[in-house]
């Protein structure tokens, strides 16, 4: 693992001021530090903890961003080139079945890494160059329990996209529709 902040423990803003702030939240502040890599500062050590613990455990996955390096309060990870879901959403106003079918690829994932959690905000779904997705913001991959991906289903609804996206939801997999219906 290279290390960009030379194995420091901890980083301060100064140590970010040479980099462009491309996000903040209430939970932090990322930073574009290259072509392929941003990093995550947090404003808290519990939240940078949830977040790396999930990030560590999902790097089995196509769906997790590469981790690179970490501190007590930082996390490099690798930079999607791409747009949010809800960017997508914005634009083009539609939903196809492909598509459905890598959101289902996606849950299913969190599922298998053991995730408590397995519901994401649309905006936290970055579809790369390939149209595959990889999501951010996992601080609560283990402390929530969401049987049914009711975030999700909410950011499209602003969008008025739920109804297709769950028409192609019944096509590709009526039993997981039935599941999530049982949870609304």
């Amino acid at each position: 693992m290279e290390n960009l902040f030379n194995g420091s423990k901890k980083i301060t803003k100064k140590d970010l001021a040479a980099f462009t702030m491309i996000g903040d939240g209430k939970d932090g502040e990322i930073y574009k530090v290259a072509d392929d890599k941003v990093v995550k500062y947090f404003f808290k050590e519990e939240t940078h903890e949830r977040e790396l613990e999930a990030m560590k455990i999902g790097q089995s996955s196509s769906i997790m961003p590469r981790l690179y390096e970490y501190g007590d309060n930082y996390i490099v990870m690798e930079f999607i080139k791409g747009i949010s879901l809800a960017r997508h959403m914005k634009r083009h106003g539609t939903i196809d079945e492909d598509m459905t079918k890598k959101i289902l690829f996606v849950l299913d994932e969190f599922k298998k890494l053991g995730f408590t959690r397995w519901d994401t905000e649309v905006r936290h779904m970055l579809m790369d160059e390939n149209g595959d997705f990889k999501v951010i913001d996992h601080k609560r991959a283990f402390t929530s329990d969401s049987p049914a991906p009711m975030k999700l289903l909410k950011g499209m609804d602003k969008f008025g996209l739920t109804k297709e996206f769950l028409g192609h939801v019944k096509n590709v997999n009526p039993k997981l529709l039935d599941a999530w219906k049982k949870h609304k």
